[in-house]
């Protein structure tokens, strides 16, 4: 049975984490990717619990309210790439809005729990396929002609200073730079 105060802490464990949060960005690209989203009620889910990764696989399990099951079309999508994929009925307790007095739990200002049936869709997902996904984004982003060294460039300068790569174009830009439009300074100005 899920419970909002497991859901809550796994996903306060998830922005703890680094790794969790990337592994589940990571989790969600593929799920994008692939058009899972064009399904009905797909967009629709909750984390319940996860990402848990092992050696091949990354598994996380989502929710949906009895009344919006999520089309068994989405999950058939992404057992053809090799996920699996398994639907289960659970209940999920969540507090009741407090109109009248007996909505009160006993010796508490809390309302009282009710149980409302849920869908739980658990997604066991390759590793590989999450890697081939990202490499693939990569690419695109390449043909695309964005620069992947500045995404990707790391330093320890201040949050503001330019890095290497605008200090560069700044200077190319400040000799009169060959190759480029002319470009005009403005004194003062910050830079970009």
């Amino acid at each position: 049975m899920a419970n909002q105060v497991d859901i809550i802490q796994n996903i306060s464990a998830i922005y703890d984490s680094n790794n969790s949060l990337r592994i589940l960005k990571d989790f969600e690209r593929v799920i994008d990717e692939l058009n899972v989203y064009v399904y009905k009620n797909w967009e629709d889910g909750e984390l319940v619990s996860g990402p848990k990764v092992s050696r091949h696989w990354v598994e996380c399990s989502f929710y949906w309210p009895h009344k919006k099951m999520p089309d068994p079309m989405g999950g058939k999508r992404l057992l053809e790439f090799g996920c699996k994929v398994s639907y289960a009925k659970d209940e999920i307790e969540e507090p009741r809005r407090i109109k009248k007095p007996d909505d009160i739990r006993p010796s508490s200002k809390k309302g009282k729990m009710d149980k409302h049936p849920i869908w739980i869709v658990n997604i066991k997902m390759p590793k590989q396929l999450i890697f081939d996904i990202f490499k693939g984004t990569v690419r695109n982003k390449q043909d695309d002609g964005v620069d992947l060294e500045s995404i990707y460039q790391y330093t320890d300068a201040e949050p503001n200073a330019p890095t290497s790569a605008a200090a560069d174009a700044n200077a190319t830009a400040a000799s009169g730079g060959a190759g480029g439009p002319e470009q005009e300074q403005i004194p003062n100005a910050p830079a970009m």
